[in-house]
């Protein structure tokens, strides 16, 4: 797969979030234009600052603040940009914009997953958005960009507010979190370890299996990946993200068999299970820094399955 930026008008900025290289900030540049998609956190503001000054630009070309979807990895630092990009507007879900003009039960959500001195120190202050700066593209629409058509995807499956972005003029995808994570770190020449993410507290299956098809259904030559940057798709690539949804629901299924609060073995399953895939996967790599990189991911991984299946198994 290919890690280097394949399109010279997009940027990959790191956003600096938790630690380096976990989450990525892009930058669509048209002449003297710029869409931001994504933005990390308020800690992020000066990555994109400093990325605008090395292409001479300035807060004022930024035309649009773009966000795949409203998790505050992805979208903690809008309301802080917004404020700075006085002439841009926000593009968001649908199923999004409200959170965005109120995010309240964002910050409560967050809080309760990280708790309260945690969500302060990865995520800041979060900031509202002016509901007349808002625009909620539907399923299959397209905005012009500065004469650069980007086409909006509704993606469930991983958030129930998640839509990728299509870029037609250099046929690649702004998948946030619907093709799952390829973290740097897990790479090793040509190959990388893919992995899908089932983050608190929206995970669907069966919608994330559609959401994945109906992306690559477009035939991307670039998927553009918030954890982290630019690879280039393959059949196997997919077929193995397919897989390891499946693998994921008969794990939790095999952790609440045992009864309780089985997030804890779940979590545990799903760093064994990660681990040993991805050393499969990928040649050369330390088996301690691979437990580094997937062990936050398990740990939360489990939170949102373990919420769905209760969920799931509640409404039954």
């Amino acid at each position: 797969m290919q890690t280097a930026n394949p399109n010279p008008h997009i940027h990959t900025l790191d956003a600096l979030y938790y630690q380096p290289k976990l989450a990525s900030i892009h930058l669509i540049q048209s002449d003297d234009r710029v869409a931001i998609i994504d933005t990390g956190t308020q800690y992020s503001v000066p990555q994109v600052e400093q990325a605008l000054t090395q292409l001479s630009l300035d807060y004022q070309n930024v035309d649009y603040v773009i966000l795949t979807h409203i998790h505050l990895d992805h979208a903690g630092g809008a309301g802080a940009l917004m404020d700075l990009c006085e002439n841009a507007k926000l593009i968001v879900h649908p199923k999004g914009a409200r959170h965005m003009v109120d995010p309240s039960r964002l910050i409560a959500g967050a809080s309760a997953v990280y708790g309260e001195d945690e969500f302060s120190r990865l995520y800041g202050s979060i900031t509202p958005v002016a509901e007349h700066r808002i625009i909620v593209p539907e399923d299959g629409e397209t905005i012009d960009f500065a004469g650069r058509p980007l086409l909006f995807l509704d993606t469930p499956g991983h958030a129930n507010h998640h839509h990728c972005i299509l870029d037609i003029n250099s046929d690649s995808v702004f998948t946030g979190d619907t093709l799952g994570i390829a973290y740097q770190a897990l790479r090793e020449g040509d190959t990388c370890f893919v992995m899908p993410t089932t983050t608190p507290v929206q995970f669907n299956p069966a919608a994330l299996h559609a959401s994945i098809d109906k992306v690559m259904s477009y035939k991307p030559e670039t998927l553009y990946l918030t954890h982290y940057g630019p690879i280039t798709p393959s059949s196997k690539m997919v077929a193995g993200l397919h897989e390891q949804i499946d693998d994921y629901v008969m794990l939790t299924q095999q952790a609440a068999d045992e009864g309780g609060d089985f997030t804890p073995s779940l979590t545990k399953k799903l760093e064994e299970y990660l681990v040993r895939r991805c050393m499969n996967e990928v040649d050369g790599l330390d088996e301690e820094l691979i437990r580094k990189w997937v062990g936050l991911d398990a740990n939360l991984n489990a939170q949102g399955l373990a919420f769905w299946w209760n969920h799931k198994r509640n409404s039954q």
